[in-house]
């Protein structure tokens, strides 16, 4: 089994959808370091020119997010635990996204 990691910084915008008063409903930005995980088996890595996933392929997709309004582009509420999981799902053989909103706020998501 091989595994990778790519970390990247995006910046971009968004407001949260919450039942509550918070600054955070307000359309604000982040500049998100993000790391996402791959992995894959000794045969597919071997069928794939020995890599699990060129890094040009992740950043394809973590691209898409830069410097973005991010309501306009996730289904759902675009917390960091949202982007997580929808990089993971866009990102072909993700297993983890870490998404470090701010210092000390990472939120992961683990494909089960």
């Amino acid at each position: 089994m091989f595994r990778i990691q790519k970390r990247i910084e995006i910046a971009g915008a968004h407001h949260l959808n919450l039942p509550y008063e918070s600054k955070c409903r307000n359309v604000h930005g982040h500049s998100w370091i993000l790391t996402i995980y791959c992995q894959a088996s000794d045969e597919a890595v071997e069928a794939n020119n020995g890599m699990v996933i060129d890094f040009t392929n992740i950043k394809e997709v973590v691209m898409r997010l830069d410097h973005s309004d991010l309501n306009q582009i996730l289904e759902e509420n675009p917390t960091a635990e949202n982007i997580a999981r929808w990089i993971c799902l866009h990102t072909p053989y993700c297993y983890q996204v870490d998404v470090q909103e701010s210092e000390g706020n990472i939120a992961t998501y683990v494909v089960d």
